[in-house]
């Protein structure tokens, strides 16, 4: 049995504007809930021109008002930058307009540049050390059980559901996966931004988890790039546009998708060559069996039922019918 589900950065394609972008999103949560796809996700990014995902918690909103059943999500809110109880509140309104289908998903991420944090938090001094202290709070907040000692205990976050969305922490190492099991929270790996401690992280999470108010046993997800396509020589064609599209990220310069006629007519370096055959480590890239063969090798290896998947190539309509092949294949 295997779970699939999608993040979405909203990838600005070279040539489409942040308003398609957005647009393609509605379409690509619409189309992959038709495919069985069990949580859609949108992430939060700042500062960059190929992004236009800066606001999850509307896109959600907006997300969640054409879809029916799929759960929707953040992946995720960037919790050192703001207050706790405002992200505690925000998601309690989601989840009263979207019962039962909103997922917390939070990250420890700065959100960019020291001047881009610093916009972000109106230049308040927050250290990323007070992130385990946040979560507390954010869980606290939430369920309506803030220590008798805290300061805010008298405060309470509203709108006073019922059912409050689960908080799933976003992490790359055992630091993240220690964060999420003390307090009984959701794990995710990142491991399409970095795969190399991803078993370790798990096993660590799953070692180490109390059951809590949120969630009474662990919980995982893997995120990882995949492109699909029906021939293998068509998936290696898709996947230039994303291999030089994360070799341009790396090194801090545009984050628009390039087109596979611009990837096609630039000449890579043997640095860069290296860059972006490491990057596949990444990514799967192949047709529908391959792609079942290779999740199911990570699902054994990271001992998780569930894979979010993210496919950031220029090709809008090749982008929904890779989910669409993977889907075929394997739910």
């Amino acid at each position: 049995m295997m779970k699939l589900s999608v993040l979405d950065q909203a990838p600005i394609s070279r040539g489409d504007t942040p308003e398609q972008t957005l647009a393609n999103t509605l379409e690509l949560a619409k189309c992959t809930e038709e495919f069985g796809y069990h949580r859609y996700w949108v992430a939060e990014h700042h500062n960059t021109n190929g992004l236009a995902s800066s606001s999850p918690e509307i896109m959600m909103t907006r997300i969640a008002s054409v879809t029916n059943d799929i759960r929707i999500g953040s992946g995720g809110v960037l919790l050192p930058q703001y207050s706790p109880y405002k992200i505690a509140e925000d998601f309690k309104t989601l989840a009263g307009y979207f019962p039962e289908r909103i997922d917390l998903g939070v990250g420890r991420s700065p959100g960019g540049s020291q001047l881009t944090r610093s916009a972000l938090t109106d230049n308040q001094n927050k250290s990323l050390r007070e992130f385990p202290r946040q979560l507390a709070d954010l869980q606290g907040f939430l369920h309506n059980t803030i220590p008798r000692e805290h300061e805010f205990r008298l405060v309470k976050a509203g709108p006073r559901i019922e059912r409050v969305p689960p908080i799933w922490v976003l992490g790359l190492s055992e630091r993240g996966a220690t964060n999420a099991a003390e307090l009984g929270l959701g794990f995710v790996f990142g491991h399409f931004i970095n795969p190399a401690h991803g078993e370790k992280a798990i096993q660590t999470y799953r070692e180490q988890f109390e059951p809590s108010v949120t969630m009474d046993h662990p919980e995982t997800m893997v995120c990882i790039f995949v492109i699909c396509a029906d021939t293998e020589e068509e998936a290696e064609e898709l996947a230039l546009t994303q291999d030089k599209w994360l070799l341009s990220v790396g090194k801090g310069a545009d984050t628009k998708v390039p087109s596979i006629v611009e990837v096609r007519k630039k000449t890579f370096t043997q640095e860069e060559l290296d860059i972006m055959k490491k990057n596949r480590e990444r990514c799967i890239i192949g047709t529908p069996d391959t792609i079942k063969q290779e999740l199911t090798c990570l699902q054994n290896l990271y001992q998780t039922d569930e894979f979010m998947l993210i496919t950031n190539i220029h090709d809008f309509e090749a982008k929904k019918k890779s989910y669409q092949l993977i889907a075929e294949e394997i739910l």
